[in-house]
């Protein structure tokens, strides 16, 4: 399995020099960190959140975080501090080795898959887009999935354009959808 930092290191950064015109390697954009993230609600049962956060852990590989609502919203019937959802947030090299199966693993798995669309760039060079099951991810075990929980993967980067974020993530191997006319 080849080591993602390595491909960056060796490939993309003299690629990204080359199209972009950079003259230093610090300028070239890099990956910060990519967070997990899945809203899970407050009218599931309290056992949902341990199952997501067992399923979460096999998935990143580092125990996730339980968030909790910030403020009451009374149309929602939500009281401040009730669990809403999991997060993980990975760097360094879990950070990498998560990608590495996400691009050539999971989203092969994916039913129907013909590439992650472009549209999910905001603006500041970071990407977002969700899967709706995470039973795509291989180290999941089916027998112990009791209900669908959907996930949302933000990569957050040091690319200062949604261009330069797109060229960083192609180069990396992410299979963005190519437009069929």
């Amino acid at each position: 399995m080849p080591n993602m930092y390595e491909i960056y290191k060796k490939v993309v950064v003299p690629a990204l020099k080359q199209k972009r015109g950079y003259k230093n390697d610090l300028q070239v954009p890099r990956l910060r960190k990519i967070v997990l993230t899945s809203g899970i609600g407050t009218k599931m049962e309290k056992d949902v959140f341990n199952e997501a956060k067992e399923h979460f852990a096999v998935i990143s590989g580092q125990q996730c975080l339980v968030t909790k609502s910030k403020k009451d919203v009374a149309n929602f019937k939500l009281r401040k501090g009730t669990p809403v959802g999991v997060m993980v947030t990975l760097r360094g090299q879990r950070m990498y080795d998560f990608l590495d199966r996400l691009t050539h693993y999971v989203l092969p798995r994916v039913r129907d898959f013909r590439g992650i669309p472009k549209t999910g760039f905001d603006g500041s060079g970071n990407y977002n887009f969700g899967l709706s099951d995470i039973t795509v991810f291989p180290e999941v075990d089916l027998d112990k999935v009791k209900r669908q929980i959907g996930l949302n993967i933000t990569f957050v980067t040091s690319a200062k354009s949604n261009e330069e974020a797109f060229d960083l993530l192609h180069l990396l191997d992410m299979p963005f959808a190519t437009e069929s006319k």
